[in-house]
């Protein structure tokens, strides 16, 4: 199993959604607001407050996926999440080793 995660700008979050979902096999992923600032800057903060505020709004995608359907995944990840613009964000891949769900079970 891969645990693929994404930083991607939020206004492409439902079309990935949508182009997520079409991958048969697809096992869901989590969402969480983020912010964060490249090493690029397209700009040198001047004061103290233009350094501490230079953060750009981005969205954090988590999916644990089947090593069979990683790779898709994350292809499908960079065409959905490409602008050609700095910032578009970042996409990484890790191997995980065990991954149970946690499901309610109900008693008698």
């Amino acid at each position: 199993m891969k645990e693929i995660r994404a930083v991607i700008r939020p206004q492409r979050l439902p079309r990935l959604r949508e182009v997520l979902r079409a991958v048969p096999g697809f096992p869901g992923m989590t969402i969480s607001k983020a912010v964060g600032c490249g090493a690029t800057a397209r700009h040198v903060p001047s004061t103290i407050k233009e350094e501490l505020t230079d953060f750009t709004d981005k969205v954090r995608i988590e999916i644990v996926a089947p090593d069979e359907i990683a790779d898709e995944l994350v292809e499908r990840i960079v065409q959905v999440a490409s602008t050609g613009q700095t910032g578009d964000g970042l996409v990484w891949v890790t191997d995980v080793v065990r991954a149970v769900f946690i499901r309610k079970t109900l008693a008698g």
